[in-house]
């Protein structure tokens, strides 16, 4: 097995597959095949999927704390995934919890996708979920919700890269797919070896072909296969489970990011009631975990206390790994929002237009424009005409690139309704040390009083690096400071959000938020009026049309005059959030010693974390795309779930990695 993860691959849009239907059922062009059985696929899924992998006696008996995990070589149309889910809910006792892994290279337009199984009436409001969150066709992870105890997690892109890349351990596969013969690509060994590597001990297979390429495969993988009696006029199909996989040596040349051992998860403490903080509360609370949440002064009280604040990105010109985090990121907040509050009393999704001022700006988009080809329902290039039309006001700009998915967010109310889900208790209060037991962790609160919870997760912004355990990841402060003002009546608000400098909303309830300013260092947060003036020019580079039509209707545009907030962002060093467990820094020190020498001198001792200690910060100004997000990958690794990105991008996340590239860079003793 490989001791490196594969290489991520481009991030790309998908081609939907080419269609024909057959009585009603889609057939596929290029491979010449149906997507499932023209006489009952309902019945064929059953027997195949869920009977050969003894799914209805399995969820019937499961007890264990983490989901049952199947995971599904094509998606196809659904139908499979659909039809466990369905089996769960007449046979799961209550509190148990299913996670679907399902990858897929050729995913459908959502109007193919609803015209397939809409031929399974009994399964339509199953597929009403599914269908209102079809993701965009970008490669990648797509978390999606079905209910508060199902799962899924839709893989785009080739089937073995995809397994390769899973960070994450299956207990039943559904090795579905194209007939071996129709798609000979699919059926190799490396996707055996894949499934092998991500199976759980005696996790089981079933699969509708008895072809020689898929036994022998099967076998040299680790697998048991035996011959049952297939379904309709095909005599025979496969089954059979795998009882020792091999030992995932995929981090083996970085063996710092090895995850920690799993801990209790019957209480965890949750310091610090922003955006990154309650999404965590919220993430751990709807897995049914009791969560305190704590604050020294409420939810949404520090850097997430605006009442608006932008969803959106700003993605560099060649794709790197923060890039592919941050639109992950968009748009895993898009489907958690619409979820969350699907009426949108809290975040409006009504675009966001980011304007390029400057030619290099503008060449920049082009850049990236030329270099992705985004689907325009995810991200579009416009030109200044365009723009204004999307914005509703004429633009000075060169170019700009319109994000239909984005929008705006009330943070602090949004952080208020996540404090409130059954299973969180918010308590005010400070926490002023941190102390690890043999049972998990005491708190010590500034009043002296004690708390203790199996383990704990810091979501403090800049103050995250104030406990011991923290103090050596780095992190900066940083000031930043909106301004609002009254929108007259007659003047038009605005359609998108727009991005140049800084930003501009649309004014909610008659106020129009903009700026914000970014004092690196600074760790005051009283209002300036210094700020509100740069704010108001930033304003006026972006939209000068706007500030004309301000001035002319009489808005107040007098610094001394107008309100705002100011508050203090984190950020790390390379401007990519912390999600993860907290690195025992001292250890590292010694245990990665020769990486001062030598950076390919990497050692096997697994990463020393602080048992049960996690940390989301660094955020920065982009907390509303990064946070939700963040918390899943936090939430999951707790609970012993697959993870919702690459591994590699879990990676990149971990605090540690700061850690490592300091170690790097500094010069031998």
């Amino acid at each position: 097995m490989s001791h490196r993860f594969p290489a991520l691959p481009p991030l790309t849009h998908l081609a939907p597959p080419p269609l024909d239907w057959q009585d009603g059922a889609p057939h596929s062009r290029t491979f010449d095949d149906v997507y499932f059985s023209r006489q009952d696929g309902r019945a064929e899924t059953e027997h195949v999927f869920l009977h050969a992998n003894r799914l209805p006696e399995r969820f019937a008996q499961w007890a264990a704390p983490r989901p049952f995990v199947i995971g599904e070589t094509g998606f196809g149309s659904g139908l499979n995934m659909l039809c466990a889910w369905a089996c769960f809910e007449a046979h799961s006792p209550p509190g148990a919890r299913l996670h679907l892994i399902s990858t897929e290279k050729y995913p459908m337009r959502r109007a193919d996708l609803a015209q397939a199984l809409s031929a399974w009436p009994t399964l339509a409001e199953h597929a009403r979920v599914l269908l209102e969150q079809w993701p965009p066709c970008i490669s990648g992870v797509h978390r999606l919700w079905l209910s508060d105890a199902v799962t899924l997690d839709l893989h785009f892109g080739d089937t073995t890269e995809r397994l390769q890349l899973l960070d994450g351990l299956v207990d039943a596969w559904f090795l579905d797919g194209f007939a071996p013969s129709k798609n000979p690509q699919m059926w190799q060994p490396e996707l055996f070896d894949a499934m092998a590597a991500r199976s759980r001990p005696g996790a089981t297979f079933a699969t509708f072909t008895c072809a020689g390429i898929v036994k022998r495969g099967l076998k040299a993988a680790g697998f048991a296969w035996r011959k049952e009696p297939g379904f309709g006029r095909k005599r025979e199909m496969l089954a059979g489970e795998i009882v020792a996989p091999p030992a995932d040596q995929r981090r083996k040349a970085t063996p710092w990011f090895t995850p920690p051992a799993l801990q209790a998860t019957s209480h965890v403490a949750v310091i610090g009631a922003g955006i990154a903080g309650t999404s965590v509360a919220e993430a751990l609370a709807r897995r049914g975990v009791r969560v305190t949440l704590l604050d020294r002064d409420a939810p949404g009280a520090g850097g997430s206390g605006n009442r608006q604040g932008a969803l959106y990105v700003k993605l560099a010109a060649q794709t790197n790994l923060q890039s592919r985090f941050y639109l992950a990121g968009l748009m895993h907040s898009r489907r958690w929002l619409t979820r969350l509050d699907p009426e949108q009393r809290l975040w409006r999704d009504c675009g966001v237009t980011q304007l390029a001022l400057t030619a290099k700006e503008a060449q920049r988009q082009a850049r990236f424009a030329r270099d992705h080809e985004f689907p325009d329902t995810l991200i579009e290039a416009l030109s200044p005409v365009q723009a204004g039309a999307r914005i509703g006001i004429q633009v000075e700009a060169t170019g700009a690139l319109d994000y239909p998915q984005a929008g705006w967010v009330r943070p602090q109310a949004l952080c208020d309704h996540l404090a409130q889900r059954p299973g969180i208790h918010f308590r005010k209060a400070e926490v002023a040390s941190l102390k690890a037991q043999n049972e998990g962790w005491w708190l010590t609160l500034e009043n002296g009083e004690t708390l203790q919870a199996n383990q704990v997760v810091i979501a403090t912004a800049s103050l995250a690096d104030s406990f011991h355990q923290t103090r050596q990841l780095p992190l900066q402060a940083v000031r930043g400071q909106v301004t609002q003002l009254i929108l007259p009546s007659c003047v038009a608000n605005l359609k998108r959000v727009v991005c140049a400098g800084g930003y501009v909303s649309p004014a909610w309830e008659g106020v129009l938020t903009f700026g914000a300013s970014f004092i690196p260092g600074d760790t005051q947060s009283e209002l300036r009026e210094a700020e509100h003036q740069s704010n108001l020019e930033e304003l006026k580079r972006t939209l000068p049309s706007l500030v004309e039509a301000l001035e002319k209707a009489g808005a107040t545009l007098d610094p001394t005059q107008l309100t705002g907030r100011a508050a203090i962002r984190a950020a790390s060093p390379d401007k990519t959030p912390y999600a993860g467990p907290v690195p025992y820094a001292e250890a590292w020190q010694t245990d990665y010693a020769l990486l001062r020498k030598d950076a390919g001198q990497v050692g096997l001792t697994p990463g020393r974390h602080h048992a049960g200690l996690w940390i989301s910060a660094a955020h920065g100004s982009r907390g509303l795309a990064s946070a939700a997000l963040c918390a899943e990958v936090i939430a999951s690794r707790m609970c012993d779930e697959p993870l919702p990105l690459e591994a590699p991008l879990v990676d990149h996340l971990h605090p540690g990695r700061r850690l490592i590239s300091a170690l790097i860079r500094q010069p031998p003793a």
